[in-house]
């Protein structure tokens, strides 16, 4: 006897309705089939119960993988952080607030608007976009941008400028900068950037942004508010000035970023973005390793070492479905679980 002839009309009209919306999911209907039990005494109503139970349970799984696949962005410790991070395919990050974007990918026109571009490596999915980049601004009469370089392959880039400049008759407008381990360059009177060392398979760097602080010298804290405005209108110099670090981009990276003492700002900013290009057995540490690339697992074993308020993962294999991303993630060591975010625009999810 077909289920639906069991019940009264309203509810067959229900579960009718119900049943359209789980043809929309049937990955997890492979997984968990439904089934309804009939028998005496208070089996027909348990066996309705449980179909809607699951129906509802189920519909409700399929909303948060959508709302999941339809987000195209964080939003972690005051800062949005927007982007796409595809492995072999495209990365481009950016942080509006601070004006800033990591790596170029193919020239989205989100990136188009921040002034500053902080390139970590010259693969084309992450710098092949920069031709683009810099002639969209041009096109809008925007100012030339700012491009940061690893100082390596700036020549490359000003020859590869130049060919375009070439080829397509335009000014391609652009303040480029080699910017180098140990150096410093200033973004606005309250931030700052620096470059810290990556392990990929072609030279790279990461960026660090700053916040610029003062703070009283300790030798001055005990004056009054009159006596320190007196210090202050003699010349004395009466504050210290503390870098904080806000954001840290690691680009393609092995995990040997982690353990390197030079790297201490990057695994101590608020916010650390970085890679996880792999997340399971399919592919093992020493492949990724091999490849200049992060393994999750990795990421686990380094726990110890993340002293961030928050973590965004990055740059996983197109491999992966959204739902295995959130799965591997879901795996972490609940201290680390709880400060995990994984960027998942451009990755598709079995719901679709």
């Amino acid at each position: 006897m077909a289920a639906a002839s069991l019940f009264s009309p309203p509810s067959a009209l229900l579960l009718s309705r119900t049943a359209t919306r789980l043809s929309r999911f049937q990955t997890l209907a492979a997984r968990k089939p439904v089934a309804s039990t009939v028998g005496g005494g208070g089996g027909k109503g348990g066996g309705l119960l449980s179909v809607l139970d699951r129906a509802l349970a189920d519909e409700e799984e399929y909303r948060r993988a959508r709302a999941q696949v339809q987000r195209k962005g964080v939003e972690v410790e005051g800062y949005a952080i927007e982007g796409i991070s595809v492995g072999g395919h495209e990365t481009c990050i950016t942080v509006p607030s601070l004006n800033v974007a990591f790596d170029i990918g193919r020239g989205p026109q989100f990136a188009v608007s921040q002034d500053y571009l902080f390139v970590t490596h010259a693969h084309l999915d992450h710098i092949g976009g920069l031709p683009m980049y810099i002639a969209t601004r041009g096109l809008y009469n925007l100012k030339p941008p700012t491009v940061f370089v690893p100082p390596c392959i700036r020549d490359d880039v000003e020859e590869l400028l130049q060919v375009h400049r070439r080829m397509s008759q335009i000014e391609l407008n652009v303040e480029l900068v080699a910017l180098d381990l140990g150096e410093t360059y200033e973004i606005r009177n309250d931030l700052v950037a620096r470059p810290f060392q990556t392990y990929h398979a072609i030279p790279s760097q990461g960026y660090i942004i700053y916040s610029i602080r003062r703070k009283l010298k300790k030798q001055y804290a005990h004056l009054k508010g009159s006596q320190i405005m007196k210090l202050k209108q003699s010349g004395t110099e009466i504050t210290d000035t503390i870098l904080y670090p806000e954001v840290a981009f690691t680009g393609d990276t092995n995990s040997d970023f982690i353990l390197d003492p030079r790297n201490a700002d990057a695994l101590r900013a608020k916010v650390l973005i970085t890679e996880a290009t792999f997340l399971d057995d399919h592919i093992d540490v020493e492949h990724a390793r091999e490849h200049g690339h992060m393994h999750l697992s990795e990421i686990m074993e380094h726990s110890q070492w993340f002293r961030n308020e928050t973590i965004v993962l990055t740059h996983f294999s197109n491999r992966y479905s959204l739902e295995d991303i959130r799965q591997a993630v879901s795996r972490l060591q609940p201290k680390l679980h709880s400060k995990v975010v994984a960027l998942t625009e451009g990755f598709k999810s079995e719901y679709r």
